[in-house]
């Protein structure tokens, strides 16, 4: 084609689309909405720049969107408009214009853009001018000159002649004459002020057809949602969830029903609105599977648009061919644009990125964790997140209790409930028959203190066909800003310090009231005027601190609506779920044939009569755990405590009721009466609770977010009673404001952080099951180059292909031989319970489910061929003792003047590789945690970017400042100490491994048999020697005196792990007994 052909052609084109928009502007006059007493509000005008923000918790408080009162924009801002192209093509149909524009619109921070074509336009205006009849406002009288779109356009604007100057809209009255040869900007710029002029007036801009035309909504501009994507009207077809088990209506192809809902685009997530109401029902997340396919081959629809990701195949339906494109296209680059780091895969498979500088903290115990989580709590503004295996309602979170009931978890619930924040909790539900953990009362218990608080109980056993598997996650997150995740549930028995006390009777001494006192006299003051306080100095709430069963009793009473329950017993049901959870934070079943009482609920202060007989002073800020030195209070006797509000004099008791527990001598029983003993805290030793947990913030806390949201939102689509509207889909937060933290955990330091998980079909409604956390780990032990630290509460490992499937024990075998044929140190430091948490009598061996889960433990460790040791003598003989060690904790007290020990129960899911890598989460080194579609589960990989000098065997090391100073905190806990000991700084020299804690814990085990002969025992190979052992003398009976002096030398915790136990015997379940009916997976 020559060039002056093709100039023609572009000229011809030009002149087409410039009398397009000519006939256009002909048919648009603003002049014509403009309403008598309508002013345009200055705020829009002067556009300052304190933009009021909406808030996010507007989420929850849609409205119908042809409703009046809802907030859809930023107040004090306009919103700006700009047609930045004109697009012509090619129709079929005769129509007066076949232009698209594409206008760009600009509100406050938010940029979109909406295509239309003039006819929309037209069909805008008509429907304006019908808006505007409807409310019945008068129509201002004009001269029928001035009316007359004709006469204004061919003569004022043309002519020239003087015009009418009132135009409150600043109207294209003022504009040139506009002629098909200008150019295409002033037509542009007509249009602009066109729908500018509409969106000045607020009787326009707030209705609903203007906020479609224009594709906002009650959502559009929500700062913590993320940018601005595309919005529209679209018709929908019902189905297409991946929810396992009997599922089947509105599942098929066959049987569905199509519905007009409000489609709002967000950068990592889709969701639609009902109109009518403006609920949003239904939220599909962008993960690595989302895709968009459109054509009715792909989606055996007209026009059809299919979104797919990991849990749905979402199928809409479009007005067009080219309407379906531009969805597509609209919705494609706005997600790559803003979303690509869900579309990609992460590392291990996981569904989140990795997250650099990162705030992070860590935990051991429960004590510190508990107090940040209630602060945490306390600071929440918007949201609480809560997901745990078990949560008991009426736990302390702070203790020793000074302050009444404050900071207990269902208060502080309450009170933030009652402040407007939305509080969301979700359970796992048990197999009522099987475990007794109650969840049920829990969640009872929680929904009656607020409308706010919402709980949702997962899976349906009978309709998701899940009898085995538990939700384990034990996550809190606040704001979607502050995420805490680790192994700690918000339940009893889980309180605990460093020093693991076996007792807890109580004995608090007050001080005479003094109105000054010099800090000189303030010692000798305290010493000479400490007096015990009396019995009948207390209210009836005082059997916190003195023994009196009908006072317990009567305790009882004061929380709990528990309606009447019956469990069976001896039913073949019971015992083949009795275990399913036996990982599951040592929890067995109620075996009560009474009912349950119904007790009048109510919330006494139950500390309340005590505080007038407490003289506290000395107010000291108490610093947290993390990197921060160890307080002297923590290092020795709670005798002098210094709380955050004063000092205690004397002992006060800090594990009330439930919280008081030995779940290996009694397993919880009546959890409706809280605050009531089950066991005799003044015959028997409470079990101490060694765990970890952690807390991250911005990024990582969005991605852990993400994983309740998607949980809850599984939830509720698959079962009937949470759909609906008083159980609301959840939002994720955008990660483009995850950085604008409002409330920070003190203490935590910057790190690389990465979310890992268990999650499956059943779990979390994904098409494919995660396994992260089981890649993590191998990962992490294979690259490692110094030394391993482990605490778990299970060590079942080294697959088989046939049992067990998880490699993480062959993993550390084959790290070791490497080693070993480098000739290089390797360390490997294995720390785990001394016995299963299970209810049983160990000294007639346990019982079926304790001595099953043994028998998995010893196979793993050093029985078989199999086994981490099997491997290893095969290889190097006896010189594995140089590479890896297998240890328990133990500790002693002394009760009622008798001398008592008990192990101590490691929680923990915890490893530290090299000082500079970690990872703390809820999984247990089992196949039930690891291989993803059994239980779910929840971890973080941390690795330091900051590093502190160091020691790494015997040579200078960078160590990470996170990993190193956890490392340090551990072994002052299980070896005892300070964390800067210099003979903890090199965990991999001969020195430390040999002469520290190969020494420390034999030394402490050889001691502990001598006084107290405990189990598990080396000296016990069977069930004969067994008996034997346990009718032998302790010196702890026949010579306490004698005893204590030989306890004086241990030091710590940590005592080796016994091998040989019951080694001769066979220690899975007997064919013919309950458990053996149970299938093996249970175990492993």
């Amino acid at each position: 084609m020559s060039l002056r052909a093709e100039s023609h052609a572009a000229t011809s084109a030009l002149k087409k689309i410039a009398a397009d928009m000519s006939n256009i502007i002909e048919s648009l006059d603003t002049r014509e909405l403009h309403v008598e007493g309508e002013e345009v509000d200055s705020e829009v005008l002067n556009d300052p720049k304190g933009t009021v923000c909406i808030p996010f918790s507007a989420i929850y408080h849609t409205h119908g969107f042809k409703e009046p009162g809802a907030q859809t924009y930023l107040t004090g801002c306009p919103v700006r408009v700009r047609v930045l192209e004109v697009e012509r093509f090619t129709s079929t149909k005769k129509v007066p214009s076949p232009n698209v524009y594409t206008i760009e619109l600009t509100h406050g921070e938010f940029t979109w853009q909406v295509k239309r074509k003039f006819k929309h336009f037209q069909e805008f205006h008509r429907e304006l001018l019908r808006y505007k009849a409807f409310v019945r406002i008068p129509i201002p009288t004009r001269r029928i000159d001035y009316f007359s779109r004709n006469d204004f356009f061919s003569s004022s604007l043309l002519a020239g002649k003087d015009r009418p100057n009132h135009c409150p809209l600043g109207d294209f009255q003022d504009r040139a004459p506009w002629s098909p040869y200008s150019s295409l900007h002033e037509p542009g710029k007509q249009l602009e002020d066109y729908l500018s002029n509409i969106l000045k007036m607020p009787m326009y801009k707030n209705y609903h057809g203007t906020m479609e035309f224009v594709g906002v909504s009650q959502l559009s501009f929500i700062h913590d949602l993320g940018p601005k994507g595309i919005e529209g009207f679209i018709m929908k077809r019902s189905g297409g969830h991946r929810i396992p088990g009997l599922n089947c209506c509105g599942q098929g192809r066959m049987c569905y029903r199509w519905s007009k809902r409000w489609l709002v685009v967000k950068d990592s997530f889709l969701l639609y609105m009902k109109p009518d109401s403006g609920a949003i029902s239904f939220v599909l997340l962008v993960d690595k599977e989302f895709n968009i396919k459109i054509g009715q081959k792909e989606t055996e629809t007209k026009y059809g648009l299919q979104i797919d990701n990991l849990s749905r195949s979402l199928i809409l339906k479009c007005n067009s061919y080219r309407h379906a494109q531009w969805w597509r296209q609209g919705i494609d680059e706005f997600i790559r644009k803003h979303g690509k780091d869900f579309l990609t895969e992460h590392r291990f498979g996981s569904y989140a990125a990795v997250q650099e500088n990162t705030l992070a903290k860590w935990y051991v115990n429960a004590k510190w964790y508990f107090e940040d989580v209630a602060n945490a709590m306390e600071a929440a503004k918007e949201e609480i997140f809560i997901t745990d295996w078990w949560l008991s309602p009426e736990i302390f979170m702070k203790r020793p209790v000074v302050e009444g009931n404050r900071w207990r978890l269902d208060c502080i619930l309450k009170r933030k409930a009652q402040q407007g924040v939305r509080i969301f909790v979700m359970l796992y539900k048990e197999v009522e028959l099987a475990l007794g953990i109650n969840s049920e009362y829990s969640k009872r218990t929680l929904m009656h203190l607020h409308p706010n608080i919402k709980v949702m109980r997962h899976p349906d056993h009978v309709s998701s066909s899940v009898y085995l598997w538990a939700h384990h996650e034990k996550l809190v997150i606040v704001d979607q800003s502050v995420a805490f995740v680790g192994g700690i549930d918000l339940a009893y028995g889980r309180w605990d310090d460093d020093e693991h006390r076996l007792t807890d009777v109580g004995s608090v001494k007050r001080m005479t009231a003094v109105k000054s006192v010099s800090t000189a006299n303030l010692a000798s003051a305290a010493e000479s005027e400490r007096v015990p306080l009396q019995p009948q100095a207390l209210a009836p709430e005082s059997h916190l601190f003195e023994r009196n069963a009908d006072d317990a009793s009567d305790i009882s009473k004061m929380k709990g609506v528990g309606k009447p329950r019956k469990f069976s017993r001896f039913s073949i049901y019971k015992h083949l779920h009795k275990h399913s959870m036996h990982h599951a934070d040592s929890v067995s079943s109620i075996d009560s044939d009474s009912s349950y009482s119904n007790p009048t609920r109510s919330q006494p202060n139950i500390i309340q009569s005590l505080r007038p007989h407490l003289k506290m002073f000395h107010h000291h800020s108490e610093s947290k755990q993390g990197l921060a030195e160890p307080r002297e209070a923590d290092k020795g006797s709670i005798r002098s405590l210094k709380t955050g509000v004063g000092e205690l004099l004397g002992e006060t008791r800090f594990w009330h009721g439930k919280d008081y527990c030995n779940f290996v001598f009694k397993d919880w029983v009546q959890l409706d009466k809280p605050f009531a003993d089950f066991i005799d805290r003044y015959t028997t030793p409470r079990m101490p609770w060694h765990d970890i947990s952690s807390v991250v913030h911005g990024k990582a806390a969005r991605d852990i977010a993400r994983h309740f949201i998607q949980r809850w939102n599984f939830t509720k689509i698959m079962k009937p009673k949470y759909r609906s509207l008083s159980y609301p889909f959840l939002l994720p937060k955008s990660q483009q404001t995850a950085n604008e933290l409002k409330y920070q955990v003190p203490d935590a330091v910057p790190a690389t952080v990465q979310v890992i998980r268990s999650a499956a079909d059943w779990s979390a409604g994904i098409k494919y099951h995660e396994e992260s956390i089981h890649k993590a780990y191998i990962s992490v032990i294979e690259n490692s180059k110094h030394y391993i630290y482990i605490e778990n509460q299970f060590f079942i490992s080294c697959a088989d292909d046939k049992v067990v499937w998880n490699k993480i024990g062959d993993a550390i075998a084959q790290r070791i031989l490497k080693a070993h044929r480098e000739n290089k140190r390797f360390r490997v430091y294995v720390v785990i319970p001394l016995l299963p948490g299970f209810e049983g009598d160990i000294s007639t061996g346990g019982g079926n489910a304790l001595q099953a889960i043994m028998h998995f433990n010893y196979r793993t460790m050093c029985r078989g061929e199999n086994s981490i040791l099997g491997q290893l003598k095969a290889a190097v003989g006896d010189k594995w003792i140089n590479y890896i060690s297998f240890c328990g904790l133990r500790t002693y007290a002394e009760l009622e003047g008798k001398l008592v020990t008990e192990l101590i129960y490691v929680h923990s899911k915890l490893l530290i590789a090299d000082d500079n890598t970690v990872i703390i989460g809820s999984a247990n080194i089992n196949d039930r945690s690891m291989l993803g579609k059994r239980d779910s589960e929840m971890a973080i990989i941390v690795q330091d970017t900051e590093t502190v000098p160091s020691v790494m065997d015997g040579e200078e090391y960078s160590a990470g400042k996170f990993a190193q100073s956890l490392r340090l905190r551990c072994f002052r806990v299980v070896l005892g100490g300070s964390d800067q000991n210099p003979e903890h700084q090199d965990p991999v020299c001969d020195k430390f491994f040999k002469e520290v804690w190969i020494s420390t814990a034999a030394r402490n085990a050889t001691i502990f048999d001598k006084v107290f002969r405990c189990l598990p025992s080396d000296q016990v190979n069977n069930l004969t020697q067994l008996r034997d052992f346990i009718n032998k003398p302790k010196l702890a009976n026949d010579d306490p005196a004698k005893a204590a002096e030989e306890l004086k030398k241990i030091r710590g915790f940590l005592v080796q792990f016994p091998f040989r136990f019951l080694e001769e015997e066979y220690l899975l379940p007997s064919v013919g007994t309950k458990e053996s009916m149970v299938p093996m997976e249970v175990w492993t």
